[in-house]
């Protein structure tokens, strides 16, 4: 949030903002945070960076008392700023511990889903679950897995996401966009190496126009959001992105 204005200069229309450095935990960090949210220069529609690394949603340690009271100040935040979706990644929070069954770190997580919807009820806001690469978490791995979790728990608040670092990282196939894509409310967008956009060898060698052909075939009308480092100058460099990625996405309309 310290780069709104960066951000509004590179002609980014929103701002995915990070909540865990929020400390929403902490009485005077969490005024403080509401206060931010209601005056920045351009909307955090989504936010992201959930839960602190010390909850866990899944396995013995799991303590619901304090993770729903810090949702629901999450809520609270979502709601002022006007977020239209907040995404559960926080792979340490959802990791299965070893020895702990999948199934019923599943369910574990299913309920704090559950959860997390009820806290989210008439606010406007969707929590979309982030399939994360092997690397970074050992529950929920594909674009699919996200999409199943989502409609065996059958929320309006809760839908996936799909990560095209995270695919990549996967060898997950783009289909899985327009297969998937009746689940999808979120997208997280990336190049080589997990730069912007518009970087990679040939312009981009994350493959943007069968990407965003396939979330056309899927009627995708969501919000995405760039999840990367930057090279070079910052507002250069997401001015160049912005650019590169509506480009490629007006020549496919121009194609149909």
């Amino acid at each position: 949030m310290d780069r709104a204005a960066d951000m509004r200069a590179a002609g980014v229309d929103y701002i995915e903002a990070q909540i865990v450095p929020m400390q929403l935990e902490n009485d005077a960090s969490f005024a403080e945070a509401k206060a931010r949210v209601r005056d920045l220069p351009l909307p955090a529609l989504a936010m992201s960076y959930l839960f602190p690394h010390d909850v866990r949603l899944v396995g013995e340690q799991v303590d619901e008392t304090r993770y729903r009271r810090y949702f629901d100040r999450v809520v609270d935040v979502l709601r002022l700023a006007g977020s239209h979706v907040v995404v559960l990644g926080s792979g340490w929070a959802r990791n299965v511990p070893e020895g702990w069954r999948v199934q019923r770190a599943e369910d574990q997580f299913l309920q704090a889903l559950s959860r997390c919807a009820d806290a989210l009820r008439g606010t406007g806001t969707t929590l979309v679950i982030e399939p994360l690469n092997r690397k970074e978490s050992n529950l929920c791995n594909s674009v699919a897995d996200g999409v199943r979790l989502a409609r065996q728990l059958n929320r309006p608040e809760v839908r996936g996401l799909a990560d095209l670092y995270h695919m990549d990282e996967e060898h997950e196939p783009l289909s899985a966009l327009s297969q998937q894509g009746g689940w999808l409310a979120h997208i997280h967008l990336a190049d080589t190496g997990r730069m912007n956009p518009g970087t990679g060898p040939g312009v981009g060698a994350y493959h943007y126009p069968q990407a965003f052909a396939q979330l056309k075939a899927a009627a995708y009308a969501g919000l995405m959001s760039c999840e990367c480092g930057l090279q070079g100058e910052p507002v250069q460099a997401m001015r160049g992105s912005m650019d590169f990625l509506r480009q490629t996405w007006q020549s496919l309309e121009e194609q149909t």
